[in-house]
């Protein structure tokens, strides 16, 4: 892991104890769930998956799922292990995720892609784990981000990317991840008042 990534993933381990606290993020995860086509899906990855919201809420949606969430922060997946033992979670970044080709039916990333240092490397990484045909949900904030443009690490700011502009809207994120091999199906919007979110699926297209 690059250190920028190591810094995040300790900002985030520092967050983890208050993180399922967030209405907002629980919300989120409960609108990401019902938005999903579970039509021939068993095989689900959510990608920086945090503690596990989103596929704590599809456990609940339905039954017999083989559930997989990556993450780079050690804290954050303690808690997704001992919400949802049944599921597998990885410690690893988004683009560079130990999973055989062509082996996911669907794969989630929620308010994620603005912390991702190359979204386009990582898209090819998805695009790989997925089977020909295989869907890609991501929930995006179409806004202004919530809280400040750093993190905390042992009271050191950490910077990360906050850029939401190739994601925000249906067609940019259509053109961001058309070069993977990706097409845009359907979105939706969430939002609380406070913030917006865009959730939207993308097919993942047969390599010619």
């Amino acid at each position: 892991m690059t250190d920028p990534l190591r810094d995040i993933g300790a900002a985030f381990d520092a967050r983890a104890p208050q993180y399922d606290e967030s209405a907002m993020h629980r919300s989120v995860a409960t609108a990401v769930a019902g938005f999903v086509d579970l039509d021939g899906v068993s095989r689900v990855l959510d990608i920086a998956t945090g503690t596990g919201l989103v596929l704590r809420a599809l456990a609940r949606r339905t039954k017999g799922l083989t559930l997989t969430g990556v993450d780079i922060s050690p804290g954050m997946l303690d808690i997704a292990r001992a919400e949802l033992p049944d599921a597998a979670w990885i410690d690893a970044e988004a683009a560079s995720i130990p999973i055989d080709d062509a082996t996911i039916d669907l794969a989630t990333c929620v308010t994620a892609l603005h912390i991702i240092p190359s979204v386009a490397r990582a898209a090819g990484e998805w695009s790989r784990v997925l089977r020909p045909g295989g869907r890609l949900v991501t929930a995006t904030f179409a806004g202004a981000v919530p809280g400040g443009a750093t993190a905390q690490r042992g009271g050191t700011p950490v910077s990360y990317p906050r850029d939401h502009t190739p994601y925000a809207d249906p067609d940019a994120l259509a053109t961001s991840f058309q070069p993977a091999g990706f097409q845009l199906r359907r979105h939706t919007s969430w939002s609380d008042g406070v913030d917006t979110v865009l959730i939207a699926e993308l097919e993942r297209t047969p390599r010619r």
